[in-house]
C-alpha cells in the first residue's frame, strides 16, 4: 500500500496536537515516547532500604551529628513533618546485576528538597521534589554498574520544605507551620538514553513548529519533522527510536548563518539570600544547587555557571569546606564564575551611600581573595529599584558593566532600551544590559531564546544578548535537560545562535563591536513594588540607626587610635558588623518582603550589631576622654558632647541620669534634662557646664508657648510661629518670622495624618498602587495638650485615634535654636491593608521636589503630565524630601522613613503600612518614629538642608564629666577639630575610617551633594604625613595629593569636586 499523502498544510492545528502528545504524561504516556524513557526501574527490599532520623525542632544538624543518631526504618509514603524540620534518610542501595554495564541512577522524591552526602560526608548534590519544571529528583550513582555491586550507603538531608518555602495556595502566602511531605518516590533506574535524546530533540522541534512565525517554511519544516518522528516511533521498538533521531538530527544539522542574533548564554541558579525562607535554610541551598552545578560542569565541559553574593560563598567555605574547595577548583578552569562583586545582591533604595560602598568594597575583597578575581559585571538581576549614583559607586569599585532585567516588570510603561549606558548622577557610564528573554530563571527554551531578539529594544545596535537560565529564586539552577536542549540549540536554522559564554565574553564583544549605543540619564525607577519603600518599619530603622552608629564608631575608633596610648581599633567586630549590616540589606529583607521568620532573624541581629557598636563608641570615647570623664552619672558636673558632623553644630540636647537641680528645663514626658551645647565645631568636641548661671550665659531667647484663643496652640521661637489645631492636631499655620511669610495656604493645613486603604493587585508587601490615593480618611487629634513650656523646647502633645485597634501619640516641638518644627510619634498599630501617611501642603510653586539619595539628590516631577511623571506617585527618599521654589522652601526630614510623595504643592510621608503576606504580622505592634518640617530661605541650592537633615538624624555624642578638670586639662582631643572641610558648604565629610588594610593609613570619604562643583579644604589636626592619595572605593591609590601644614599645625589639602563626586582620600599615619 502506497503511503498516504499528509495534506500537513491544510490541516496544521490538528498535527500540532498530535505531535503535542507525543511528550505529554498522562492519557497517552503508555503510548508516546515516555514509555521508552526507562529501560529498567527497581523499587523496595532488597535493592533499595531505607532508615530515618528526624532532626528535633526546627534544628539543622551536621552530617557529623547526624550520622551518630539512631534510625528506623521506612518505606515510600513515609511522611516528612513539619514545616522547616530535618530529617536524614540513610538509603543503603544494591544494584542488581542486570543493570552490569549501565549508567544507574537513583530517584528519590521526598516531595521536598534534600542534599544528597556520600556515606563519608562528602555533599555531592541537591533534590528538589514535587510535581512542575522545577523537579530534580535523580543522582548518578555509577556511570557504569559492575557484575558484583557492593552495596552502597548514601544519606539525604530532607529539608521540611519546597524551593519556594512553605506557602500554600498562594506563593507569596504566610507560610503553612505544620506543612507533610510524602516521600513518593524512592528507586533504581536505568535511563534508555536514546529516547531521552529523542525526547530533547524533539522539544525544540516542536517548539520551534510552535513558535516560529507560521508562515515561515521552517515552522513547516518543524511540524512535518516532528509528524513523520510520530509516524516512526513504535513503543517498545529500539530501532525505531534510532531511525527517529536520525530525522530529527537532520533537521537540527541545517545552520543558521553568521549574522542572526548571537544569545550568550550563562547558567545561575539566583538564590534569594532569604525571602520565603530564612537565612539558615538558605545556607543549605546553596549547597544542595551549587553541588549539583559541579556535577554538571563534570559532565559537561563546556558547561559554565554563575554565582554572585560574597556573603553565600562564605557561608559555603564555612560550613561545607570542601564542596568550596571544589568550587574553587572549577573557578579556576572557568566553568563556576563567581560574579557581582557586592556582598549579597542588595536592595538599591534604602541602604545609605556608603553601605553600597561597602557591599563592594567587601564583595571585590572576598573574591580577590578567594578566587584571585574581581568581578567586571555588577550582577543585580532582580531588586526593586537602581539608585543613579550606582554607575559611580560601579565605577570605583573596579567593575564597567551591568546586568539586570527588573525593569520588564514596570506595570505603567515599558522601559525602552535593553543594551544602553546608564549615565549616574555625576555623569558616570557604565554599559548596561537588561535580558530581553526578561528573566534570569529562563529554561531554555525555544521560546526563551526566540525572545532574545523578539523583545530586544536596541538590536539596531547590537545582534547580542545575555541570556540567563536555570531554575531561581529557590536556588536548584539548570537541569540536565536545559544543557541538553541548549547543546542542540548553538547554531539551527532558523533560531539566533547560542553558545556558552562568560559575561565579560559578551559585554567586551558589544563594547568592541556595537554601533551608536543610546543613553539613560539618572535613576531606573522600577514602576512597581513601591511599597517596599515603607513594609517592616522596624526593619528600616534598624538600618538606618546601625549606618549611622557604625559611622560614628569608626570615627571615634579611628582618632582613639590615633591619639590614645593603648587603644586598638576594633577592626575584625566593624568587619562583622558591616557584614551583618550589608546582609540585611539583601533585596528581600530590608524591602520588607520576607516571611516573619526572617524578620525574628534580622531584628536579633540589629540588637546584636546596635549594642555591640555602642559599646565600642563608649570604649572610643572613654579612651579619648576618661581622664575627664565624672566618676557616675550622678557626680557629673558638666556635659561633654561629640559632634561626628563635619560642620560646627548648636542645638539642644536631652542628657539622661544628670542631676537636674538648677538646671533650665527638664523635659516632660521623660524627665530628661534638657542642655545647650553651643556652637560644637564640627568632628569636634564642647563641654557644657551644668550649672545654671552658666546655662543662663550660654541660653538662646526662649522658645514659647501659648493659646491663641482662635482655637490653637502656637510654638513660638526667634525663627518661626507654628500653629496647632486644638480640634484636628494639624499644623494650620506656619509663619516665618525672618521673612514674615505664611507657609500654609488659606484654608489647607500640615500634618494631616490620613489613613488609606492598601489593597494591591497580588504582590501584598510589595505594592502601593495608585488608586490607593483615591480612597483615605484623614484622621482628627482626640486630645491637644501643651506638655513643655520652654525656655529651651516647648511641645504639644496630639492623641489621635486611628481605628478601634490603633492609636497614635505626637510631640510636636520646637526648641529655641532652630527653625526646625519636629513631630515625635508613638504608634500601636493593628491594621490590616492599611497605609498611615503625613501630609503638608505648602505654598510653594514648583514642578520638581528634590530627595536625598545616596550621596546626592534626585529631583522628580510634582505633576502627572505623562505616564512617566504619573508613575512615580510614591518615590524613595533618605533623610529628606524638598519642596522649594525660588528664593524659599520648605524640608520635610525623617529619621527612619523613606517612602515620599509629592503632587503639586502637597507632600506626603508614608509612616506605617499593614500587608499581610508574606508576614501575616508584618508591622503590627509598637512603633516610634520622628518627621520634622524645616523652613529655609533660598531654593534647595542655597540652603542647608543636607545639613540639617544630617544633624536630625545625627545627634552628638555626650559624656557626663567633671567641668572643673576639663577646664584645667589643655589637651583634649577634639578642642580643635579633628577634622574639617572648608570653603565648601556643599561637600559632605561622610566617612572616617581606618584603611582595610593596616593601622598606618585613614581613609576619608566626601562627596559634592547638591550637583555644583566644589573646591574644598581638606584638613587634620591628627598626625599625618604630608603626602596622601586618592582612591577608589576598593581604597587603592589612583592619584597622589600633598598635604601643607597650616598655621595652627593641621595638615590641609585642597580638593576639586565635579558635581555629586565621591572622592576617598587616603591618609598616612606618622609614626
Amino acid at each position: 500500500m502506497d503511503k498516504p499523502v499528509s495534506y500537513l498544510q491544510k490541516h496544521g492545528g490538528i498535527t500540532k496536537g498530535r505531535v503535542e502528545r507525543f511528550l505529554t504524561n498522562g492519557q497517552w504516556e503508555k503510548v508516546n515516547l515516555n514509555a521508552s524513557l526507562y529501560e529498567a526501574r527497581v523499587s523496595g527490599k532488597p535493592n533499595i532500604e531505607l532508615e530515618v532520623w528526624s532532626a528535633p525542632d526546627q534544628e539543622r544538624p551536621t552530617f557529623a551529628h547526624a550520622v551518630k543518631q539512631s534510625f528506623t526504618p521506612i518505606e515510600t509514603g513515609h511522611t516528612f513533618s513539619p514545616s522547616w524540620s530535618s530529617h536524614w534518610v540513610r538509603a543503603t542501595l544494591q544494584i542488581p546485576v542486570e543493570f552490569e554495564g549501565k549508567e544507574v541512577r537513583f530517584h528519590f522524591d521526598p516531595s521536598c528538597e534534600a542534599l544528597v552526602w556520600s556515606a563519608e560526608g562528602e555533599p555531592l548534590q541537591g533534590i528538589t521534589g514535587g510535581g512542575g519544571d522545577t523537579k530534580h529528583i535523580d543522582f548518578i550513582l555509577t556511570s557504569k554498574a559492575k557484575a558484583a555491586e557492593l552495596k552502597r550507603v548514601l544519606y539525604l538531608e530532607v529539608a521540611c520544605n519546597g524551593m519556594f518555602g512553605n506557602g500554600v495556595g498562594s506563593l507569596i502566602g504566610p507560610p503553612q507551620e505544620n506543612r507533610n511531605f510524602s516521600l513518593a518516590k524512592a528507586d533504581l533506574v536505568v535511563l534508555n538514553t536514546e529516547a531521552w535524546s529523542l525526547r530533547h530533540d524533539f522539544e525544540i522541534i516542536l517548539a520551534m513548529a510552535k513558535h516560529l512565525p507560521q508562515n515561515s517554511s521552517r515552522a513547516w519544516q518543524a511540524l512535518a519533522t516532528a509528524n513523520e518522528i510520530v509516524n516512526i516511533y513504535k513503543v517498545g521498538d529500539q530501532k525505531s527510536i534510532s531511525d527517529a533521531r536520525a530525522v530529527s538530527a537532520k533537521f537540527l544539522a541545517a545552520k543558521g548563518g553568521d549574522a542572526n542574533h548571537q544569545v550568550y548564554a550563562i547558567g545561575n541558579c539566583h538564590i534569594d539570600t532569604a525571602w520565603l525562607w530564612p537565612y539558615d535554610e538558605t545556607k543549605r541551598k546553596i549547597a544542595r544547587s551549587w553541588a549539583t552545578q559541579v556535577d554538571y560542569m563534570d559532565r559537561y565541559p563546556e558547561y559554565l555557571f554563575a554565582a554572585s553574593q560574597a556573603q553565600q560563598f562564605e557561608w559555603l567555605q564555612i560550613l561545607y569546606p570542601s564542596l568550596f574547595k571544589r568550587v574553587q577548583e572549577k573557578a579556576k578552569t572557568g566553568q563556576f564564575i563567581p560574579i557581582g562583586g557586592t556582598w549579597v545582591e542588595m536592595d538599591c533604595n534604602i541602604p545609605s551611600g556608603e553601605s553600597l560602598a561597602r557591599q563592594f568594597l567587601l564583595g571585590q575583597r572576598y573574591f580577590e581573595t578567594n578566587f584571585g578575581q574581581r568581578s567586571k559585571v555588577f550582577w543585580l538581576p532582580d531588586t526593586f529599584g537602581y539608585s543613579s549614583q550606582l554607575p559611580q559607586i560601579v565605577q570605583l569599585s573596579g567593575a564597567k558593566y551591568f546586568f539586570t532585567q527588573k525593569l520588564s516588570w514596570n506595570n505603567i510603561n515599558k522601559f525602552p532600551h535593553t543594551t544602553f549606558h546608564w549615565i549616574g548622577l555625576d555623569g558616570s557610564s557604565v554599559l548596561t544590559h537588561m535580558a530581553p528573554a526578561n528573566t534570569y530563571t529562563a529554561t531554555v527554551s525555544v521560546e526563551d531564546v526566540i525572545s532574545s531578539v523578539g523583545r530586544h529594544k536596541d538590536v539596531a545596535y547590537s545582534n547580542e544578548s545575555l541570556f540567563l537560565y536555570g531554575n531561581g529564586d529557590g536556588g536548584g539552577g539548570p537541569l540536565e535537560t536545559m544543557i541538553e536542549r541548549l547543546k542542540r540549540m548553538e547554531n539551527v536554522d532558523g533560531l539566533p545562535r547560542v553558545k556558552h559564554a562568560h559575561p565579560n565574553k559578551f559585554y567586551e564583544h558589544v563594547e568592541k563591536n556595537a554601533s551608536s549605543l543610546v543613553s539613560w540619564k539618572g535613576e531606573l525607577y522600577l514602576e512597581l513594588h513601591r511599597g517596599t519603600y515603607t513594609s517592616q518599619a522596624n526593619t528600616k530603622k534598624y538600618n538606618r540607626q546601625a549606618e549611622l552608629l557604625l559611622r560614628d564608631v569608626e570615627f571615634l575608633s579611628i582618632v582613639a587610635q590615633s591619639i590614645a596610648a593603648g587603644f586598638t581599633y576594633p577592626a575584625s567586630e566593624l568587619d562583622r558588623m558591616w557584614k551583618d549590616v550589608c546582609l540585611n540589606q539583601f533585596h528581600d529583607v530590608i524591602p520588607g518582603t520576607s516571611i516573619e521568620m526572617v524578620y525574628k532573624d534580622t531584628d536579633k541581629m540589629y540588637a546584636k550589631v546596635i549594642d555591640k557598636a555602642t559599646h565600642l563608641k563608649e570604649d572610643a570615647v572613654m579612651a579619648l576622654f576618661s581622664h575627664i570623664a565624672a566618676k557616675s552619672v550622678e557626680e557629673a558636673t558638666g556635659v561633654l558632647f561629640v559632634n561626628t558632623t563635619g560642620w560646627q553644630r548648636t542645638d539642644v540636647v536631652a542628657v539622661s541620669g544628670i542631676r537636674s537641680t538648677g538646671i533650665q528645663q527638664v523635659r516632660q514626658r521623660d524627665d530628661a534634662v534638657l542642655m545647650l551645647a553651643t556652637t560644637v565645631p564640627g568632628c569636634g568636641i564642647s563641654i557644657a557646664d551644668i550649672s545654671s548661671a552658666a546655662q543662663e550665659d550660654s541660653m538662646a531667647v526662649p522658645v514659647s508657648v501659648f493659646m491663641d484663643g482662635r482655637g490653637c496652640i502656637v510654638l513660638e521661637n526667634i525663627y518661626i510661629t507654628a500653629s496647632i489645631s486644638c480640634v484636628s492636631g494639624r499644623l494650620v499655620s506656619l509663619w516665618d518670622r525672618r521673612v514674615e511669610r505664611e507657609l500654609i495656604p488659606q484654608g489647607k493645613a500640615g500634618n494631616i495624618l490620613c489613613l488609606h486603604d492598601d489593597v494591591p493587585l497580588y504582590w501584598d508587601a510589595w505594592d502601593i498602587e495608585v488608586y490607593n490615593l483615591e480612597k483615605f480618611v484623614e484622621l482628627q487629634a482626640d486630645k491637644v495638650v501643651i506638655v513643655d513650656e520652654g525656655p529651651l523646647v516647648a511641645s504639644v502633645c496630639v492623641e489621635v485615634v486611628i481605628s478601634e485597634q490603633s492609636k497614635l501619640r505626637q510631640w510636636i516641638s520646637l526648641s529655641a535654636t532652630s527653625p526646625r518644627l519636629e513631630f515625635d510619634c508613638e504608634v500601636d498599630w493593628h491594621e490590616v491593608h492599611k497605609c498611615l501617611k503625613t501630609a503638608f501642603t505648602w505654598d510653594i510653586s514648583s514642578d520638581v521636589a528634590t530627595y536625598d539619595t545616596q550621596f546626592g539628590v534626585v529631583q522628580r516631577p510634582t505633576h502627572r503630565n505623562t505616564t512617566w511623571d504619573m508613575a512615580k506617585f510614591e518615590v524613595c527618599a533618605h533623610k529628606f524630601g524638598d519642596l522649594s521654589e525660588y528664593g524659599y522652601g520648605v524640608a520635610l526630614l525623617n529619621d527612619c522613613k523613606y517612602g515620599y510623595s509629592t503632587l503639586g504643592n502637597t507632600m506626603a510621608i508614608s509612616l506605617l503600612r499593614a500587608p499581610k503576606g508574606p508576614d501575616a504580622n508584618c508591622d503590627m505592634g509598637h512603633h516610634t518614629f520622628r518627621y520634622a518640617v524645616y523652613p529655609h530661605q533660598g531654593s534647595f541650592n542655597d540652603s542647608s538642608v543636607v545639613r540639617e537633615a544630617y544633624q536630625f538624624n545625627v545627634p552628638l555624642v555626650q559624656l557626663p564629666v567633671s567641668f572643673g578638670a576639663a577646664a584645667e586639662t589643655s589637651n583634649i582631643a577634639g578642642t580643635k577639630p579633628l577634622f574639617s572641610v572648608e570653603g565648601a558648604p556643599n561637600v559632605v565629610l561622610d566617612t572616617v575610617k581606618r584603611a582595610e588594610d593596616g593601622c598606618d593609613y585613614i581613609i576619608v570619604r566626601l562627596y559634592e551633594s547638591y550637583g555644583g562643583r566644589a573646591r574644598a579644604t581638606l584638613s587634620t589636626s591628627l598626625k599625618v604625613a604630608g603626602q596622601a592619595h586618592l582612591t577608589n572605593i576598593l581604597e587603592e591609590p589612583t592619584d597622589s595629593i600633598n598635604l601643607v601644614a597650616d598655621t595652627a599645625g593641621r595638615m590641609s589639602a585642597e580638593i576639586i569636586f565635579k558635581p555629586f563626586q565621591i572622592i576617598t582620600v587616603r591618609l598616612a599615619l606618622r609614626k
